[in-house]
């Protein structure tokens, strides 16, 4: 029996979120308490309540590209869709494409902007590992600028199929999001509004921030037939000495280190991997799986993931097992809303 088989789950469709809930805040919130295996049931508006005085909120604060491209092949006339990953010094893009029959090196795409209107054209270069595309723009406005122009909210595929509404601008993007970089949201961080955020800081629990830019593999599917085997991928990121020095004197003031999702806390533990929060910046490919000794997170807000994922992974390497079965068998039973526009879990 392959040893994944104990992240798979069963989930009905009609319990993938489409879209958010109307007030970020007022998402559903299940508690899960690793001292006492106590699960309770509460709202992302309740946090004042239910977190303590000193505690620090570590917020993720990339911000998503508009990286979902969508045009035709100029030779064919083919559909065409993209998603934009990064563009070097030079000019060029790499990126993922998707075409019917075979694109070739030397073509040229078209890109569409949201209203259909043809906006600039990419001229196709080699096709590299794991299906990425090296492309080059045939003007001379830098990615951001281009991306701006004509690119789509890169949602995940469980979502509308993919296909973004013109709310989605702001409510795949987080109200701290800052450092642009990422092809998928931080969505733990989905849930906060400023005002929640001031509501937490007059209960006295603070905030610090980290980046981690947010790549094409978070959601897929793990494939090996033993963890050990998986090769995780790399993401960039970063944690700043004032950050450090904060959560230190949080935790010397008896606060608790609260990551606001798997990627925050993939920050923290890459920069405390000696047992001790340093400032860090860099790539990395930690793969955070049972057994795991945590340094750096004391308290984790996660969303509901996708089975058979590194993040599913991740979670039962935090709470454990037994808890995170129970934890998703209750979010099941009651009808909590799962992924990426979905509800959340704290684990204590």
């Amino acid at each position: 029996m392959s040893e994944l088989n104990q992240y798979d789950y069963d989930l009905p469709k009609e319990l993938i979120a489409q879209f958010p809930v109307k007030e970020r805040a007022d998402a559903r919130l299940l508690v899960v308490n690793r001292t006492t295996d106590q699960i309770d049931h509460w709202h992302v508006r309740d946090l004042p309540e239910i977190l303590s005085a000193h505690d620090c909120l570590v917020l993720n604060n990339t911000r998503v590209l508009p990286a979902r491209l969508v045009g035709f092949r100029t030779s064919t006339q083919g559909r065409w869709q993209g998603l934009f990953l990064k563009a070097s010094p030079d000019g060029l893009w790499k990126m993922l494409c998707k075409t019917r029959g075979k694109l070739a090196a030397g073509e040229t795409v078209q890109v569409l902007d949201r209203d259909s209107r043809p906006s600039f054209q990419l001229l196709m270069g080699n096709k590299l590992e794991d299906g990425i595309w090296v492309a080059r723009p045939t003007v001379q406005d830098d990615a951001m600028t281009l991306l701006q122009r004509a690119g789509r909210v890169p949602l995940p595929p469980y979502i509308r199929g993919g296909e973004m509404v013109d709310s989605d601008v702001s409510a795949y993007q987080t109200v701290y999001a800052d450092k642009p970089g990422s092809v998928a949201a931080p969505t733990a961080g989905l849930h906060f509004t400023q005002p929640l955020l001031d509501k937490l800081s007059r209960a006295k629990v603070s905030s610090c921030q980290v980046t981690l830019h947010v790549g094409r593999d978070t959601f897929k599917p793990l494939t090996a037939e033993s963890l050990e085997d998986h090769r995780m991928h790399s993401e960039w990121g970063s944690i700043e000495a004032n950050a450090v020095d904060q959560l230190q004197t949080a935790r010397s003031l008896g606060g608790r280190t609260v990551a606001v999702g798997t990627t925050s806390l993939r920050v923290l533990e890459t920069a405390a991997m000696n047992g001790k929060l340093s400032p860090w910046k860099g790539h990395t490919d930690l793969f955070v799986r049972p057994p795991f000794q945590f340094h750096g997170v004391d308290a984790l807000l996660t969303n509901f993931h996708l089975p058979r994922t590194s993040l599913l992974v991740l979670v039962t390497a935090f709470a454990g097992k037994d808890l995170i079965r129970r934890a998703y068998d209750e979010a099941l039973a009651e009808k909590y809303r799962f992924y990426s526009y979905g509800d959340t879990m704290l684990i204590l």
